[in-house]
């Protein structure tokens, strides 16, 4: 198989696509004032070509913060479609999720779902997950500015879209990297929580704004900021799931991600960058002799950490030397059945 990716800092979609010939998906991710263009605009382009496609930034050598980003295949066999209603019943289409991927004839060691949500993310992959697990098919995908997804053409709102992606050329593998390690010491205990605001009132039975600030020693005005460094986490079997802080709200904070009552929640810390996408890497390299492509879907949380410490080329360099990568920036990431913050997931293609 083969992935091309072109971009276009000014919206131009004719030239982000110039070098995409007889694509088999098709994942498109424009901007906010130019999104329905874009979308009718590559179904002209590319007419009958599975698509999938969202509001965001994309990324390659460069980071295209404006304008479009079309990434393509070559080499696969794809399907893609959308679930409906994912705010109330993510359930509803889950006949056409499961119709399409018995359409492929999936094998679970070369078939992989890209899916891009507008929201209810846990609901949707919970769902979804229904399906998958039987054929043990693996997941990625994120979440998408502004409300908006596409499918083949269509524009929806609170909806999942997904691509079912079967590699004529080899084996997929999902991946997760974790940029933090969590602080032992610190152990709380949620309370007085908001599931529908993902808000949390307590930590140990005292205010959680307040447990926060004392804890890392900072002012209330630094805690949007300190997310960055130090979110919460929650350990999920043997994996640390990552809580992204949104905001202050009255004596509680809202998060990112969904926390229940009686929750265990840590603090985590960043660890060396440079250190952490070597490890992926090395990952990577240890289960693949050869990598066709990798596509992946980074927080923009963690994009702003790159940037933050002036290291954005060089993860994308070293990331770049598998073979082609590229992606987008989400809003909140998708690996199998977890919906996670401040997180990197990928699909490797043999």
């Amino acid at each position: 198989m083969k992935q091309i990716y072109g971009s276009s800092s000014n919206g131009n979609l004719a030239e982000a696509t110039r070098n995409i010939k007889d694509p088999k998906l098709l994942i498109l991710m424009s901007n906010a004032k130019q999104f329905e263009k874009h979308v009718e605009e590559l179904a002209k382009l590319f007419p009958g070509v599975p698509s999938i496609g969202c509001i965001g930034m994309s990324y390659e050598k460069g980071v295209c913060t404006e304008g479009v980003g079309v990434t393509a295949f070559t080499g696969v066999t794809a399907v893609a479609g959308a679930l409906t209603s994912v705010s109330t019943m993510p359930a509803k289409d889950i006949k056409e999720y499961e119709e399409k991927l018995r359409s492929i004839r999936p094998e679970a060691k070369n078939t992989v779902c890209i899916d891009l949500c507008t929201g209810n993310d846990a609901a949707v992959l919970s769902t979804v997950n229904t399906v998958l697990s039987h054929s043990g098919v693996q997941l990625v995908g994120g979440t998408g500015d502004g409300g908006k997804v596409c499918a083949n053409g269509q524009i929806y709102d609170d909806a999942d879209v997904y691509a079912f992606v079967k590699n004529g050329s080899g084996k997929v593998k999902v991946y997760k990297e974790n940029m933090y390690r969590p602080m032992d010491e610190f152990r709380f205990i949620a309370s007085d929580t908001d599931r529908s605001r993902y808000y949390v009132g307590k930590l140990n039975g005292k205010s959680a704004k307040r447990v926060y600030m004392e804890t890392l020693g900072i002012p209330e005005s630094a805690i949007a900021e300190q997310t960055f460094k130090n979110p919460f986490g929650k350990m999920i079997g043997e994996d640390m799931c990552i809580i992204s802080l949104k905001e202050v709200s009255g004596e509680g904070l809202c998060c990112f991600r969904q926390v229940n009552d009686s929750d265990v929640l840590t603090l985590l810390d960043l660890r060396d960058l440079k250190e952490i996408v070597q490890d992926t890497i090395n990952r990577i390299r240890s289960d693949f002799s050869k990598v066709s492509a990798v596509y992946s879907v980074n927080c923009v949380f963690r994009y702003l950490v790159f940037e933050n410490n002036h290291m954005t080329s060089d993860y994308l360099n070293q990331m770049g030397a598998l073979g082609s990568h590229c992606g987008l920036v989400g809003f909140g990431e998708h690996n199998n059945d977890q919906f996670v913050n401040q997180t990197m997931t990928c699909v490797v293609f043999e």
